[in-house]
């Protein structure tokens, strides 16, 4: 089983090994005696563990270890001997300064994988700054191109920069360990948030290179034409329709009746223009059931717009077989199976005790580090 070192907390850096730990791997969280993760104390809370703790730590171990002390320095090191793969989220620095650096941590053990998952990565005017998702997204212009046509921005309903960034790592990582396999050697891996927003823009990078750049609310992808929009629905819900290809659109025309709108595909979505604003009336003409059930077995990629209640209540979603206890497996099927994920988040420095057994250590050695909060 590979090992990991997981020095990160909050949401970035702990969805990453989350992923990791779904995939088979032991995740060592690393915590600061007393403090642990910010993310323990963040409300709401089941049975007095924060629900967003325990979907993103679930499975793992918790060592809390005093990082700037000369012992805690020692033991890290040794568990650093016995690790794969080591991740941090701390600003870029901030390892050298504890005198943990890639390049020591590196000499300790020549196989390690060690990631950094940082805000804006290792370099550049803004390597030293605080940040969180939407400062990212606002900088990689993704967040520019949410909203209406005249209308503010929206903030999304997810953190995108931050879960990227995560899964990106995840990527880095992998790779890694695929290239330790050939050289016997590991070797550093750098991901960033910021990178990760603009990673998700390739449609919207090309339309840019070729000087028909994206508009929010205006584009075909950001709701300017009417074969891609949201339309609301008589009982005030929506529908999403996105007919792109002819012969979806071909398929909506008919099924509604309106074969005299198959040439208007890509008329403009503005109110005012007559094919957007019969659209509108037409799908306010019914409730979202009726709709749902009109375009049942219809390929025209017209879907209701659901709440994420409704949404894990859905025949689509159930299907999928993602949703286990109020956790989330992984979107990937493989021949040899996927194991659901067993254990529960660790309570802080629950493992402590069992990990610095395995480096040797007596009971007498870990209540004295204890006694002088190195653990």
């Amino acid at each position: 089983m590979m090992r990991v070192l997981d020095l990160s907390r909050l949401l970035p850096g702990p969805f990453c090994t989350r992923v990791l730990a779904d995939f088979g791997f032991e995740i060592i969280k690393l915590e600061r005696p007393g403090e642990g993760d910010w993310l323990r104390g963040i409300p709401p809370f089941k049975d007095g563990i924060s629900t967003l703790f325990q979907a993103l730590n679930h499975g793992k171990k918790s060592l809390t270890l005093d990082l700037k002390s000369e012992l805690g320095q020692e033991i890290f090191l040794k568990f650093v001997k016995t690790a794969d793969v080591l991740l941090e989220s701390f600003r870029p620095g901030v390892m050298a300064k504890l005198g943990l650096s890639y390049e020591r941590l590196s000499q300790t053990n020549p196989r390690l994988v060690y990631c950094s998952l940082t805000g804006f990565g290792d370099r550049g005017p803004y390597r030293d700054r605080p940040g969180h998702d939407l400062n990212y997204i606002g900088l990689a212009g993704l967040l520019h191109l949410t909203g209406s046509r005249d209308g503010p921005p929206v903030i999304p309903g997810t953190q995108i920069a931050d879960l990227g960034g995560a899964l990106w790592a995840v990527i880095g990582i992998q790779r890694s360990l695929l290239e330790r396999e050939r050289t016997g050697k590991g070797g550093r891996v750098d991901s960033s948030l910021l990178g990760a927003a603009l990673s998700m823009l390739p449609v919207a990078v090309a339309r840019q290179t070729s000087e028909e750049p994206m508009t929010p609310g205006g584009s075909d992808l950001t709701g300017g034409w009417v074969c891609y929009q949201v339309y609301a629905t008589k009982d005030g819900r929506y529908m999403t329709l996105g007919a792109l290809e002819p012969k979806f659109w071909m398929n909506f025309c008919s099924t509604v009746g309106r074969e005299d709108l198959v040439g208007e595909q890509f008329a403009p979505a503005v109110e005012g223009q007559p094919v957007y604003d019969q659209l509108c009336v037409l799908f306010r003409s019914r409730t979202q059931e009726e709709w749902v059930a009109s375009m049942s077995g219809v390929d025209a990629c017209c879907e209701p717009l659901y709440t994420l209640a409704e949404a894990f209540e859905s025949e689509p979603i159930q299907a999928l077989g993602m949703l286990y206890n109020d956790r989330l497996l992984p979107p990937l099927g493989f021949s040899t199976g996927v194991s659901a994920p067993t254990g529960y988040a660790p309570s802080l420095g629950e493992h402590t005790r069992s990990l610095l057994a395995e480096l040797g250590y007596g009971d007498d050695q870990i209540n004295a580090m204890q006694a002088k909060a190195v653990i």
